[in-house]
């Protein structure tokens, strides 16, 4: 009797866990097990105090939906997604592709951008081609870390364009309090209290705005949001970002 009792115990928890595990905006075990896996992470290394919830709830989910973001550290990607019960599909720049991190890269389908150039629009095709089957893209509009802390980068025009052709509706977020370390993924070894902020979606379908002026509007919306300046930094790019 008390054998069979422990494999009736051992039979709901097994079922309890993997319908906790298939929770997960993927709907998949192994997603299950990274997914949660990070939030884990996240809640003991960078326990983040998240607002505007209500936003999120606002947003259309999966998609076609565009997620723009600060980008303070290594970090941020991993907390925007948490927050979210929706996957989204990361831009990033081709030289921040961490080797170690392979099999991730791999299974989040990370769209890469070549900050040289030279891979031309296929990247912003890529996410075009995701939007428009309902997808949701993530992008850091300022092509690289903040520099000093609590400053804005320009915005790329690339974003505008993305906005423009797709005509997706834009969740902003705020991101503060990450550590700032270099090289950008040395955040996740160091633990800090984030805060995410959530805005109200943005919607430039039928603006009439073109690409410049869209990424022109977005940063002046995070001027206007955060009262940070102009990044003052004068080091050229790889040096924030190298691994």
């Amino acid at each position: 009797m008390i054998l069979g009792a422990a494999v009736i115990f051992a039979w709901l928890l097994w079922a309890l866990c993997a319908r906790a595990i298939m929770r997960n905006p993927w709907g998949d075990p192994f997603s299950g097990f990274v997914w949660h896996g990070g939030r884990v992470f996240v809640r003991v290394m960078h326990p983040a105090h998240v607002r505007g919830a209500e936003a999120l709830r606002g947003a259309p989910a999966p998609g076609p939906l565009i997620v723009v973001a600060n980008h303070t550290a290594g970090i941020d990607p991993m907390l925007i997604q948490c927050a979210c019960r929706f996957p989204i599909r990361w831009m990033m720049a081709m030289d921040m592709r961490a080797p170690a991190l392979e099999w991730f890269w791999q299974w989040a389908e990370i769209i890469e951008v070549d900050r040289s150039g030279k891979g031309g629009l296929a990247p912003i095709r890529e996410a075009l081609r995701h939007l428009q089957a309902g997808g949701a893209i993530g992008i850091f509009p300022e092509g690289g870390l903040e520099r000093p802390a609590e400053t804005l980068r320009p915005f790329l025009a690339g974003v505008g364009m993305i906005i423009e052709k797709s005509g997706a509706p834009v969740l902003p977020v705020l991101i503060r309090g990450t550590p700032q370390v270099d090289p950008a993924w040395a955040s996740l070894r160091v633990p800090s209290r984030p805060k995410l902020e959530f805005g109200a979606v943005i919607t430039y379908e039928g603006s009439g705005l073109k690409a410049g002026a869209i990424a022109a509007d977005l940063r002046d919306r995070y001027q206007r949001w955060t009262g940070w300046g102009d990044s003052s930094s004068d080091q050229p790019e790889h040096l924030h970002n190298r691994q």
